[in-house]
């Protein structure tokens, strides 16, 4: 409701703003504001009143888009209905509202609204296809592109169940299979499984509804606890019933499905790791990351070493003061093979990178977090992290202190190496 107050306020404070506006208009609007209290609901009609008074304000497109978002998120159909029509007549390209009304249209169930759900769900297609034409998702293109790719394939799937369902409404069961089956290749989820078992148990193909309820059970179970995984269940051991006589069977149907549907979104992690290696992985060692010159390590290959890595950033003024002190730990260990030390910076602008090394001539190998920082909780910086030789955290230093760092890190990386380190010093420790 925030955004319809912003909403109405920004509006009243443009009409004061308007020689030409009608005292009256900006009176009601006023007026509407102090009526409607602290009720979202009286101020929902407070507007609407205001707007049905007022039908040419110059105003209206501004608030009519705030009550269709109002309305989605208080979950009022008729008004998304209502508003989203008038916003996509001005807005016609815009994705997230075609998805909006086309939902609420087909949750009316009537032909006459799945005709129109249908509509702007092809218009959607049509809009995500276009809003993503120019996209390569060029392999080991970095995360961007994994995560581009993502979302074009969640749209265009969102897109074919919208489809779907409003075909399947207005009788074309052929298509509306399709276009759900299709969209569970795009993107296996369970929505669309659950869409196809739809229609195709409509359709009388009750075996392969059945599998796809497996599916979309199966899904349920991996990814979430998903209150409606149950009514797949109950569905599906009634159609394997009266398939069969009896749920003998039916385990291993369900069985089949989980290891089919554990392959699929195996393949899919694996397509997205094309454009991003680090996609999904929650195993910082298992993490590759990219050199200033387009190399990449892939840290798993350090296993058996003990790993320093230090997150730094060109802006940071204490890892400046600290690089010199880290030269220094690392002399002590230049003749050690089993320890690797790594400088990880976390500039969002990877161009500055290199001007800035050859402006302070640091000569170390630098490479990009890649995302790694997110994983490991990196919240200031400089931060040290030490993995174990199995790749375990065993160590992490957050700032440093200038007299101690040299000696402190030096000993956390005896201790990771299972070396004696010396004598803890008496005295308060920050670190």
């Amino acid at each position: 409701m925030k955004l319809l107050w912003l909403a109405v306020l920004l509006a009243a404070a443009s009409l004061t703003a308007q020689t030409d506006a009608s005292l009256t208009e900006q009176e009601s609007l006023q007026r509407a504001i102090g009526e409607a209290g602290n009720s979202s609901v009286e101020l929902v009609r407070a507007v609407e009143r205001h707007l049905k008074q007022f039908p040419n304000s110059p105003r209206r497109a501004e608030l009519e888009r705030a009550l269709l978002k109002t309305a989605v998120e208080i979950g009022d159909d008729p008004r998304i209905i209502r508003y989203g029509r008038s916003v996509l007549a001005r807005e016609p390209d815009n994705i997230q509202f075609h998805e909006t009304v086309s939902a609420a249209l087909l949750r009316q169930g009537d032909a006459s609204s799945a005709q129109q759900a249908l509509d702007y769900a092809v218009h959607l297609e049509q809009l995500v296809q276009a809003a993503y034409k120019n996209d390569t998702f060029a392999p080991n293109g970095g995360k961007e592109v994994a995560k581009r790719k993502d979302d074009y394939d969640r749209s265009r799937a969102r897109a074919l169940i919208l489809e779907a369902r409003a075909r399947g409404l207005l009788g074309q069961g052929d298509a509306a299979i399709q276009r759900a089956t299709s969209s569970y290749e795009i993107y296996p989820s369970v929505e669309g499984a659950r869409e196809a078992a739809r229609w195709l148990s409509a359709a009388a193909k009750d075996r392969e509804a059945v599998v796809y309820l497996a599916d979309a059970f199966t899904i349920a179970g991996l990814r979430s606890a998903d209150p409606d995984g149950a009514k797949d269940r109950a569905r599906m051991g009634e159609l394997f019933q009266k398939m069969n006589g009896s749920q003998k069977g039916l385990g291993d149907l369900v069985l089949e499905a989980y290891d089919d549907t554990s392959q699929r979104l195996a393949a899919r992690r694996a397509e997205m790791r094309q454009y991003d290696p680090n996609n999904q992985l929650k195993d910082p060692i298992r993490f590759t990351i990219t050199g200033l010159d387009g190399d990449r390590l892939t840290l798993s290959s350090l296993l058996g070493k003990v790993v320093v890595l230090d997150f730094w950033a060109t802006w940071c003024t204490p890892c400046r003061a600290q690089h010199s002190l880290y030269e220094q730990a690392k002399t002590r260990f230049q003749n050690n093979g089993d320890v690797v030390f790594l400088s990880i910076d976390t500039d969002e602008d990877h161009s500055l990178v290199k001007p800035f090394l050859e402006s302070v001539n640091w000569a170390q190998k630098v490479y990009f977090e890649d995302g790694l920082s997110a994983l490991l909780q990196v919240s200031s910086i400089p931060t040290t992290i030490i993995f174990g030789k199995k790749g375990d955290i065993v160590s992490r230093m957050v700032g440093y202190l200038p007299e101690r760092f040299v000696d402190m890190l030096s000993d956390r990386i005896n201790e990771a190496l299972g070396l004696p380190v010396r004598p803890p010093l008496t005295g308060p420790l920050t670190q």
